[in-house]
Protein backbone atom coordinates (compact mmCIF):
# COMPACT_ATOMS: atom_id res chain seq x y z
CA UNK A 1 0.00 0.00 0.00
CA UNK A 2 1.29 3.43 -0.98
CA UNK A 3 -0.36 6.15 1.11
CA UNK A 4 1.56 9.03 -0.46
CA UNK A 5 1.16 7.71 -4.00
CA UNK A 6 -2.63 7.44 -3.99
CA UNK A 7 -4.40 8.23 -0.75
CA UNK A 8 -7.83 7.23 -2.07
CA UNK A 9 -6.64 3.77 -3.14
CA UNK A 10 -4.73 3.35 0.13
CA UNK A 11 -7.82 4.28 2.14
CA UNK A 12 -10.07 1.81 0.34
CA UNK A 13 -7.45 -0.94 0.61
CA UNK A 14 -6.93 -0.45 4.31
CA UNK A 15 -10.67 -0.56 5.07
CA UNK A 16 -10.84 -3.90 3.25
CA UNK A 17 -7.58 -5.55 4.28
CA UNK A 18 -7.72 -4.52 7.94
CA UNK A 19 -11.35 -5.64 8.23
CA UNK A 20 -12.96 -2.28 9.02
CA UNK A 21 -16.00 -2.30 6.72
CA UNK A 22 -17.28 -4.40 3.84
CA UNK A 23 -18.46 -2.19 0.98
CA UNK A 24 -20.21 -4.97 -0.96
CA UNK A 25 -23.67 -4.44 0.57
CA UNK A 26 -26.10 -4.16 -2.40
CA UNK A 27 -27.32 -0.63 -1.62
CA UNK A 28 -25.17 2.34 -2.63
CA UNK A 29 -23.79 4.25 0.34
CA UNK A 30 -24.56 1.55 2.93
CA UNK A 31 -21.73 -0.49 4.45
CA UNK A 32 -21.26 -3.43 6.79
CA UNK A 33 -19.13 -2.98 9.90
CA UNK A 34 -16.77 -5.98 10.12
CA UNK A 35 -16.16 -7.38 13.63
CA UNK A 36 -12.69 -5.82 13.94
CA UNK A 37 -13.87 -2.45 12.68
CA UNK A 38 -16.89 -2.55 14.95
CA UNK A 39 -14.60 -3.01 17.95
CA UNK A 40 -12.71 0.13 16.96
CA UNK A 41 -16.08 1.87 16.76
CA UNK A 42 -17.05 0.50 20.18
CA UNK A 43 -13.90 1.69 21.97
CA UNK A 44 -14.01 5.06 20.19
CA UNK A 45 -17.58 5.73 21.26
CA UNK A 46 -16.84 4.56 24.80
CA UNK A 47 -14.53 7.59 25.03
CA UNK A 48 -17.33 9.82 23.83
CA UNK A 49 -19.85 8.29 26.25
CA UNK A 50 -17.40 8.73 29.12
CA UNK A 51 -16.89 12.41 28.31
CA UNK A 52 -20.61 13.09 27.95
CA UNK A 53 -21.72 11.08 30.98
CA UNK A 54 -19.15 12.79 33.19
CA UNK A 55 -20.38 16.25 32.14
CA UNK A 56 -24.06 15.81 32.99
CA UNK A 57 -25.38 14.40 29.70
CA UNK A 58 -27.95 11.57 29.79
CA UNK A 59 -28.12 8.91 27.09
CA UNK A 60 -31.52 8.28 25.54
CA UNK A 61 -33.15 6.97 22.38
CA UNK A 62 -35.74 8.51 20.07
CA UNK A 63 -37.48 6.68 17.20
CA UNK A 64 -36.13 6.51 13.67
CA UNK A 65 -39.43 7.43 11.99
CA UNK A 66 -40.64 11.04 12.08
CA UNK A 67 -44.25 11.93 11.10
CA UNK A 68 -44.43 14.28 8.12
CA UNK A 69 -46.40 16.95 9.98
CA UNK A 70 -43.71 17.21 12.67
CA UNK A 71 -40.87 17.05 10.18
CA UNK A 72 -42.37 19.82 8.03
CA UNK A 73 -42.95 22.24 10.92
CA UNK A 74 -39.45 23.73 10.79
CA UNK A 75 -39.39 25.23 7.29
CA UNK A 76 -35.80 26.49 7.60
CA UNK A 77 -34.65 23.08 8.80
CA UNK A 78 -36.45 21.27 6.00
CA UNK A 79 -34.90 23.56 3.42
CA UNK A 80 -31.51 22.24 4.52
CA UNK A 81 -32.48 18.57 4.16
CA UNK A 82 -35.36 18.41 1.67
CA UNK A 83 -33.25 16.86 -1.10
CA UNK A 84 -31.80 14.21 1.23
CA UNK A 85 -34.85 12.74 2.98
CA UNK A 86 -35.93 9.11 2.65
CA UNK A 87 -39.72 8.69 3.01
CA UNK A 88 -41.65 5.62 4.14
CA UNK A 89 -45.04 5.69 2.42
CA UNK A 90 -46.30 2.12 2.81
CA UNK A 91 -46.94 -0.25 5.69
CA UNK A 92 -47.02 -3.70 4.14
CA UNK A 93 -49.30 -3.27 1.11
CA UNK A 94 -51.22 -0.32 2.53
CA UNK A 95 -50.50 3.34 1.88
CA UNK A 96 -49.76 5.17 5.11
CA UNK A 97 -52.12 7.95 6.12
CA UNK A 98 -49.10 10.03 7.12
CA UNK A 99 -45.74 9.59 5.35
CA UNK A 100 -42.84 8.97 7.72
CA UNK A 101 -39.35 10.38 7.27
CA UNK A 102 -36.25 8.38 8.13
CA UNK A 103 -34.38 10.79 10.38
CA UNK A 104 -31.66 12.77 8.61
CA UNK A 105 -31.10 14.30 12.07
CA UNK A 106 -33.39 14.30 15.07
CA UNK A 107 -34.47 17.84 15.95
CA UNK A 108 -38.00 17.29 14.65
CA UNK A 109 -38.25 13.94 16.46
CA UNK A 110 -36.97 15.17 19.82
CA UNK A 111 -38.40 18.66 20.20
CA UNK A 112 -42.11 17.70 20.28
CA UNK A 113 -41.18 15.54 23.29
CA UNK A 114 -39.16 18.37 24.86
CA UNK A 115 -42.40 20.36 24.78
CA UNK A 116 -44.00 17.67 26.96
CA UNK A 117 -41.02 17.28 29.30
CA UNK A 118 -40.42 20.97 30.03
CA UNK A 119 -42.85 22.88 32.21
CA UNK A 120 -40.81 25.13 34.50
CA UNK A 121 -37.31 26.46 35.05
CA UNK A 122 -36.82 23.56 37.49
CA UNK A 123 -36.82 21.18 34.50
CA UNK A 124 -33.84 22.96 32.93
CA UNK A 125 -31.25 22.45 31.72
CA UNK A 126 -31.87 19.28 29.74
CA UNK A 127 -28.83 17.57 28.22
CA UNK A 128 -29.58 14.34 26.36
CA UNK A 129 -27.74 12.41 23.69
CA UNK A 130 -28.19 9.34 21.53
CA UNK A 131 -25.92 7.28 19.28
CA UNK A 132 -28.06 6.14 16.37
CA UNK A 133 -28.20 5.72 12.62
CA UNK A 134 -29.44 8.52 10.37
CA UNK A 135 -30.28 8.43 6.67
CA UNK A 136 -29.54 10.99 3.99
CA UNK A 137 -30.05 10.51 0.29
CA UNK A 138 -26.52 11.56 -0.59
CA UNK A 139 -26.36 12.56 -4.24
CA UNK A 140 -22.61 13.20 -4.34
CA UNK A 141 -20.11 10.38 -4.64
CA UNK A 142 -20.26 8.16 -1.57
CA UNK A 143 -17.13 7.13 0.35
CA UNK A 144 -17.08 4.64 3.26
CA UNK A 145 -17.23 6.31 6.70
CA UNK A 146 -16.90 9.74 5.06
CA UNK A 147 -19.97 10.24 2.88
CA UNK A 148 -22.63 7.60 3.54
CA UNK A 149 -26.32 7.32 2.88
CA UNK A 150 -26.68 5.60 6.23
CA UNK A 151 -24.64 7.31 8.90
CA UNK A 152 -24.50 4.33 11.21
CA UNK A 153 -22.81 5.94 14.21
CA UNK A 154 -24.30 9.41 14.65
CA UNK A 155 -23.84 10.83 18.15
CA UNK A 156 -26.14 13.80 18.61
CA UNK A 157 -26.62 15.89 21.74
CA UNK A 158 -29.69 18.08 22.28
CA UNK A 159 -29.88 20.56 25.12
CA UNK A 160 -32.41 23.10 26.42
CA UNK A 161 -31.67 26.12 28.64
CA UNK A 162 -33.32 29.10 30.26
CA UNK A 163 -31.39 31.81 28.41
CA UNK A 164 -29.29 32.52 25.35
CA UNK A 165 -26.30 33.07 27.65
CA UNK A 166 -26.77 29.57 29.10
CA UNK A 167 -26.86 28.15 25.58
CA UNK A 168 -23.68 30.08 24.75
CA UNK A 169 -21.98 28.55 27.78
CA UNK A 170 -23.09 25.09 26.63
CA UNK A 171 -21.51 25.72 23.22
CA UNK A 172 -18.26 26.54 25.02
CA UNK A 173 -18.50 23.35 27.12
CA UNK A 174 -19.29 21.25 24.04
CA UNK A 175 -16.23 22.65 22.30
CA UNK A 176 -14.04 21.60 25.24
CA UNK A 177 -15.58 18.11 25.26
CA UNK A 178 -14.83 17.71 21.58
CA UNK A 179 -11.29 18.98 22.01
CA UNK A 180 -10.74 16.31 24.67
CA UNK A 181 -12.30 13.61 22.50
CA UNK A 182 -10.15 14.30 19.46
CA UNK A 183 -7.03 14.72 21.59
CA UNK A 184 -7.54 11.16 22.85
CA UNK A 185 -7.82 9.98 19.24
CA UNK A 186 -4.64 11.97 18.49
CA UNK A 187 -6.48 14.00 15.84
CA UNK A 188 -5.57 17.70 15.56
CA UNK A 189 -8.48 19.97 14.67
CA UNK A 190 -9.29 23.35 13.15
CA UNK A 191 -12.17 25.18 14.85
CA UNK A 192 -14.14 27.79 12.94
CA UNK A 193 -17.51 29.52 12.83
CA UNK A 194 -19.23 28.63 9.58
CA UNK A 195 -20.41 31.52 7.38
CA UNK A 196 -24.17 32.15 7.56
CA UNK A 197 -24.83 30.52 4.18
CA UNK A 198 -23.17 27.31 5.39
CA UNK A 199 -24.55 27.06 8.93
CA UNK A 200 -26.91 24.31 10.12
CA UNK A 201 -30.44 24.99 8.89
CA UNK A 202 -32.38 26.68 11.69
CA UNK A 203 -29.32 27.54 13.79
CA UNK A 204 -28.28 30.97 15.03
CA UNK A 205 -24.71 29.95 14.19
CA UNK A 206 -22.57 26.83 13.72
CA UNK A 207 -19.14 25.99 15.11
CA UNK A 208 -17.38 23.32 13.08
CA UNK A 209 -14.38 21.11 13.72
CA UNK A 210 -12.32 20.07 10.72
CA UNK A 211 -9.11 18.17 10.23
CA UNK A 212 -6.77 18.03 7.25
CA UNK A 213 -6.63 14.65 5.56
CA UNK A 214 -3.48 13.27 3.88
CA UNK A 215 -4.65 14.44 0.44
CA UNK A 216 -4.91 18.03 1.71
CA UNK A 217 -8.70 18.16 1.76
CA UNK A 218 -10.43 19.04 5.00
CA UNK A 219 -12.94 16.71 6.62
CA UNK A 220 -15.65 18.07 8.90
CA UNK A 221 -15.60 15.77 11.93
CA UNK A 222 -17.81 17.62 14.39
CA UNK A 223 -20.36 20.43 14.59
CA UNK A 224 -21.86 22.49 17.42
CA UNK A 225 -24.96 24.62 16.84
CA UNK A 226 -26.49 27.37 18.94
CA UNK A 227 -30.16 27.16 17.98
CA UNK A 228 -31.19 30.21 20.04
CA UNK A 229 -35.01 29.93 20.48
CA UNK A 230 -35.69 29.21 16.79
CA UNK A 231 -36.87 25.62 17.21
CA UNK A 232 -38.55 26.42 20.53
CA UNK A 233 -40.82 28.94 18.80
CA UNK A 234 -41.68 26.43 16.08
CA UNK A 235 -42.48 23.58 18.47
CA UNK A 236 -43.87 25.69 21.32
CA UNK A 237 -41.24 24.69 23.88
CA UNK A 238 -41.76 27.07 26.80
CA UNK A 239 -41.11 27.11 30.53
CA UNK A 240 -42.39 29.09 33.46
CA UNK A 241 -39.61 31.26 34.88
CA UNK A 242 -39.12 32.21 38.53
CA UNK A 243 -41.49 35.16 38.12
CA UNK A 244 -44.26 32.99 36.74
CA UNK A 245 -43.84 34.17 33.14
CA UNK A 246 -43.80 31.87 30.13
CA UNK A 247 -40.55 32.00 28.13
CA UNK A 248 -39.12 30.08 25.21
CA UNK A 249 -36.16 27.82 25.94
CA UNK A 250 -32.84 28.34 24.18
CA UNK A 251 -31.26 25.25 22.67
CA UNK A 252 -28.06 23.75 21.34
CA UNK A 253 -27.24 20.57 19.48
CA UNK A 254 -23.92 19.02 18.54
CA UNK A 255 -22.88 15.91 16.68
CA UNK A 256 -20.10 13.56 15.67
CA UNK A 257 -20.27 10.63 13.24
CA UNK A 258 -18.03 7.76 12.13
CA UNK A 259 -16.04 10.35 10.23
CA UNK A 260 -13.96 10.56 13.41
CA UNK A 261 -12.85 6.98 12.77
CA UNK A 262 -12.16 7.74 9.09
CA UNK A 263 -9.95 10.63 10.19
CA UNK A 264 -8.11 8.53 12.77
CA UNK A 265 -7.43 5.77 10.24
CA UNK A 266 -6.32 8.23 7.56
CA UNK A 267 -4.10 10.51 9.62
CA UNK A 268 -2.15 7.86 11.54
CA UNK A 269 -2.05 4.94 9.12
CA UNK A 270 1.03 4.15 7.03
CA UNK A 271 2.04 1.87 4.17
CA UNK A 272 1.95 -1.14 6.52
CA UNK A 273 -1.64 -0.53 7.61
CA UNK A 274 -3.45 0.91 10.61
CA UNK A 275 -1.73 2.76 13.43
CA UNK A 276 -4.18 2.92 16.34
CA UNK A 277 -3.94 4.82 19.63
CA UNK A 278 -3.88 2.18 22.41
CA UNK A 279 -7.19 3.29 23.92
CA UNK A 280 -9.20 2.31 20.82
CA UNK A 281 -7.18 -0.65 19.53
CA UNK A 282 -9.21 -3.91 19.60
CA UNK A 283 -5.92 -5.71 20.30
CA UNK A 284 -3.49 -3.63 22.30
CA UNK A 285 -0.71 -6.24 22.59
CA UNK A 286 0.12 -9.25 20.46
CA UNK A 287 2.60 -11.89 21.59
CA UNK A 288 4.60 -13.65 18.87
CA UNK A 289 6.46 -16.85 19.87
CA UNK A 290 9.82 -17.16 18.08
CA UNK A 291 9.90 -20.95 17.87
CA UNK A 292 13.25 -22.75 17.73
CA UNK A 293 13.76 -26.48 17.50
CA UNK A 294 13.73 -28.27 20.88
CA UNK A 295 12.44 -25.10 22.64
CA UNK A 296 8.81 -24.98 21.43
CA UNK A 297 7.10 -26.09 24.66
CA UNK A 298 9.25 -23.82 26.83
CA UNK A 299 8.58 -20.81 24.59
CA UNK A 300 4.82 -21.38 24.42
CA UNK A 301 4.61 -21.76 28.19
CA UNK A 302 6.47 -18.49 28.68
CA UNK A 303 4.19 -16.76 26.19
CA UNK A 304 1.10 -18.07 27.98
CA UNK A 305 2.51 -16.91 31.31
CA UNK A 306 3.13 -13.37 30.02
CA UNK A 307 -0.31 -13.26 28.41
CA UNK A 308 -2.03 -14.27 31.66
CA UNK A 309 -0.13 -11.58 33.54
CA UNK A 310 -1.19 -8.85 31.14
CA UNK A 311 -4.72 -9.89 30.20
CA UNK A 312 -6.35 -8.22 33.21
CA UNK A 313 -5.06 -4.80 32.09
CA UNK A 314 -4.82 -5.08 28.31
CA UNK A 315 -6.62 -6.55 25.32
CA UNK A 316 -4.05 -9.13 24.31
CA UNK A 317 -3.63 -11.93 21.76
CA UNK A 318 -1.13 -14.78 21.59
CA UNK A 319 -0.55 -15.78 17.98
CA UNK A 320 0.15 -19.53 18.03
CA UNK A 321 -0.67 -20.01 14.34
CA UNK A 322 1.67 -21.94 12.04
CA UNK A 323 2.60 -18.84 10.06
CA UNK A 324 6.20 -17.69 9.97
CA UNK A 325 7.07 -14.78 12.32
CA UNK A 326 7.38 -12.35 9.40
CA UNK A 327 3.84 -13.13 8.21
CA UNK A 328 2.56 -12.64 11.75
CA UNK A 329 4.30 -9.26 11.98
CA UNK A 330 2.65 -8.18 8.75
CA UNK A 331 -0.80 -9.35 9.87
CA UNK A 332 -0.78 -7.50 13.20
CA UNK A 333 0.92 -4.39 11.82
CA UNK A 334 -1.89 -4.20 9.27
CA UNK A 335 -4.40 -4.19 12.13
CA UNK A 336 -2.55 -1.44 13.98
CA UNK A 337 -1.75 -3.32 17.19
CA UNK A 338 0.16 -0.79 19.33
CA UNK A 339 2.64 -3.26 20.92
CA UNK A 340 4.23 -6.50 19.74
CA UNK A 341 6.01 -8.77 22.20
CA UNK A 342 8.41 -11.36 20.79
CA UNK A 343 9.67 -14.22 22.94
CA UNK A 344 12.37 -16.63 21.84
CA UNK A 345 15.03 -18.81 23.52
CA UNK A 346 17.45 -15.92 24.04
CA UNK A 347 14.73 -13.82 25.67
CA UNK A 348 13.96 -16.65 28.08
CA UNK A 349 17.65 -17.01 28.94
CA UNK A 350 17.86 -13.29 29.74
CA UNK A 351 14.47 -13.32 31.57
CA UNK A 352 13.32 -10.59 29.21
CA UNK A 353 11.08 -10.00 26.20
CA UNK A 354 11.53 -8.01 22.99
CA UNK A 355 8.90 -5.29 22.46
CA UNK A 356 8.25 -3.03 19.51
CA UNK A 357 5.88 -0.08 19.22
CA UNK A 358 3.71 0.04 16.08
CA UNK A 359 4.58 3.65 15.25
CA UNK A 360 8.34 3.13 15.64
CA UNK A 361 10.68 0.96 13.62
CA UNK A 362 12.71 -0.32 16.56
CA UNK A 363 12.82 -3.18 19.04
CA UNK A 364 13.60 -2.90 22.74
CA UNK A 365 14.63 -5.60 25.23
CA UNK A 366 12.61 -5.28 28.45
CA UNK A 367 13.04 -7.30 31.66
CA UNK A 368 10.04 -9.47 32.47
CA UNK A 369 9.36 -7.72 35.76
CA UNK A 370 9.29 -4.33 33.97
CA UNK A 371 6.81 -5.17 31.20
CA UNK A 372 3.72 -3.54 32.73
CA UNK A 373 5.51 -0.34 33.63
CA UNK A 374 7.22 -0.11 30.25
CA UNK A 375 3.97 -0.57 28.30
CA UNK A 376 2.11 1.93 30.47
CA UNK A 377 4.81 4.55 29.99
CA UNK A 378 5.15 3.89 26.27
CA UNK A 379 1.37 4.01 25.78
CA UNK A 380 1.39 7.59 27.05
CA UNK A 381 4.39 8.39 24.87
CA UNK A 382 2.73 6.86 21.83
CA UNK A 383 -0.38 9.01 22.27
CA UNK A 384 1.81 12.09 22.73
CA UNK A 385 3.94 11.26 19.69
CA UNK A 386 0.99 10.43 17.42
CA UNK A 387 -0.79 13.66 18.28
CA UNK A 388 2.27 15.86 17.92
CA UNK A 389 3.29 14.27 14.63
CA UNK A 390 -0.23 14.77 13.26
CA UNK A 391 -0.45 18.33 14.58
CA UNK A 392 2.93 19.23 13.07
CA UNK A 393 1.83 17.84 9.71
CA UNK A 394 -1.48 19.72 9.90
CA UNK A 395 0.11 23.09 10.63
CA UNK A 396 2.70 22.52 7.91
CA UNK A 397 -0.22 22.51 5.47
CA UNK A 398 -1.64 25.88 6.57
CA UNK A 399 -0.35 28.94 4.73
CA UNK A 400 -1.39 32.52 5.37
CA UNK A 401 -1.64 35.03 2.55
CA UNK A 402 -3.07 38.53 2.28
CA UNK A 403 -2.94 39.56 -1.36
CA UNK A 404 -5.10 38.89 -4.38
CA UNK A 405 -1.97 37.83 -6.28
CA UNK A 406 -1.47 34.94 -3.91
CA UNK A 407 -5.07 33.85 -4.47
CA UNK A 408 -3.89 32.95 -7.97
CA UNK A 409 -1.45 30.49 -6.41
CA UNK A 410 -4.30 28.87 -4.47
CA UNK A 411 -6.24 28.76 -7.71
CA UNK A 412 -3.40 26.87 -9.38
CA UNK A 413 -3.41 24.35 -6.53
CA UNK A 414 -7.07 23.67 -7.23
CA UNK A 415 -6.47 23.37 -10.96
CA UNK A 416 -3.70 20.84 -10.31
CA UNK A 417 -6.43 18.44 -9.16
CA UNK A 418 -7.75 18.46 -12.74
CA UNK A 419 -4.44 18.31 -14.53
CA UNK A 420 -1.53 15.88 -14.63
CA UNK A 421 0.91 18.66 -15.45
CA UNK A 422 1.99 20.85 -12.56
CA UNK A 423 4.44 22.59 -14.90
CA UNK A 424 1.53 23.76 -17.04
CA UNK A 425 -0.11 25.25 -13.94
CA UNK A 426 3.19 26.85 -13.01
CA UNK A 427 3.61 28.51 -16.40
CA UNK A 428 0.13 29.99 -16.23
CA UNK A 429 1.10 32.22 -13.28
CA UNK A 430 1.76 35.75 -14.44
CA UNK A 431 5.11 37.51 -14.29
CA UNK A 432 4.12 39.86 -11.47
CA UNK A 433 3.46 36.89 -9.20
CA UNK A 434 6.69 35.22 -10.31
CA UNK A 435 8.69 38.25 -9.24
CA UNK A 436 7.15 38.28 -5.77
CA UNK A 437 7.12 34.62 -4.78
CA UNK A 438 10.13 32.36 -4.54
CA UNK A 439 10.18 29.77 -7.32
CA UNK A 440 10.74 26.69 -5.19
CA UNK A 441 8.11 27.83 -2.68
CA UNK A 442 5.55 28.24 -5.45
CA UNK A 443 6.28 24.85 -6.98
CA UNK A 444 6.00 23.23 -3.54
CA UNK A 445 2.60 24.86 -3.06
CA UNK A 446 1.43 23.51 -6.39
CA UNK A 447 2.59 19.97 -5.69
CA UNK A 448 1.20 19.74 -2.16
CA UNK A 449 -2.33 20.43 -0.94
CA UNK A 450 -2.73 23.31 1.46
CA UNK A 451 -5.30 25.04 3.61
CA UNK A 452 -5.11 28.80 3.39
CA UNK A 453 -5.63 31.42 6.07
CA UNK A 454 -6.60 34.93 5.06
CA UNK A 455 -8.65 38.03 5.88
CA UNK A 456 -12.29 38.53 4.91
CA UNK A 457 -14.47 41.58 5.36
CA UNK A 458 -17.48 39.41 6.22
CA UNK A 459 -19.62 40.39 3.24
CA UNK A 460 -21.27 37.44 1.53
CA UNK A 461 -20.57 38.93 -1.91
CA UNK A 462 -16.84 38.95 -1.21
CA UNK A 463 -17.01 35.47 0.30
CA UNK A 464 -18.74 34.07 -2.76
CA UNK A 465 -16.23 35.69 -5.11
CA UNK A 466 -13.28 34.41 -3.04
CA UNK A 467 -14.67 30.88 -3.37
CA UNK A 468 -15.30 31.33 -7.11
CA UNK A 469 -11.82 32.71 -7.80
CA UNK A 470 -9.92 30.12 -5.84
CA UNK A 471 -12.08 27.03 -6.29
CA UNK A 472 -11.78 26.61 -2.52
CA UNK A 473 -14.43 26.67 0.19
CA UNK A 474 -14.55 29.08 3.12
CA UNK A 475 -14.55 26.87 6.20
CA UNK A 476 -15.38 29.82 8.41
CA UNK A 477 -14.14 32.40 10.85
CA UNK A 478 -11.17 31.12 12.82
CA UNK A 479 -11.92 30.92 16.54
CA UNK A 480 -9.43 32.56 18.95
CA UNK A 481 -7.42 34.12 16.15
CA UNK A 482 -5.95 37.61 15.85
CA UNK A 483 -8.46 39.39 13.61
CA UNK A 484 -6.64 42.53 12.40
CA UNK A 485 -5.97 42.75 8.67
CA UNK A 486 -7.65 43.39 5.33
CA UNK A 487 -10.04 41.47 3.13
CA UNK A 488 -8.04 39.48 0.61
CA UNK A 489 -10.50 40.41 -2.14
CA UNK A 490 -11.76 43.98 -1.68
CA UNK A 491 -8.99 45.30 0.58
CA UNK A 492 -11.39 46.67 3.20
CA UNK A 493 -10.36 46.48 6.84
CA UNK A 494 -10.99 42.96 8.10
CA UNK A 495 -11.83 41.74 11.56
CA UNK A 496 -12.28 38.16 10.38
CA UNK A 497 -9.65 35.55 9.57
CA UNK A 498 -10.87 32.52 7.65
CA UNK A 499 -9.69 29.13 6.44
CA UNK A 500 -9.99 28.30 2.73
CA UNK A 501 -9.74 24.66 1.70
CA UNK A 502 -10.69 21.83 -0.59
CA UNK A 503 -13.29 19.82 1.32
CA UNK A 504 -14.87 16.38 1.33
Amino acid sequence: MDKDGSFSEWYNDILRLAGIVDVRYPVKGLYVWCPFGFKIRRYTYEILRDLLDSTGHKETYFPLLIPEQEFMKEAEHIKGFQDEVYWVTKGGLDDLDIPLALRPTSETAIYPIFKLWIRSHADLPILVYQIVNTFRYETKGTKPLIRNREISSFKEVHTAHESYEDAEEQVRKATEIYKSFFKRLCIPILISKRPDWDKFAGADYTIALDTIMPDGKTLQIGTIHNLKDNFARTFGITYEDKNGEQRYVNQTCYGISERCIAAMISIHGDDKGLVLPPEVAPVQIVIIPIIKKDHELQIIEKCESIKNRLRTRYRIELDKSDERPGAKYYKWELKGVPFRIEIGPRDIEKESVTISRRDKNEKVSVKEEDIEGWIEEESDKMVYDLYNKAEKEMFSRIIEYDSSEEIAIAQEVCREDKSDSSSQNHDSCNTSIDSKIDESYKIDKINKRYVYKTGWCGKESCGTEIEDKTGLKILGEIIDEEKAGRCVLCGDESKIKIYLAKTY
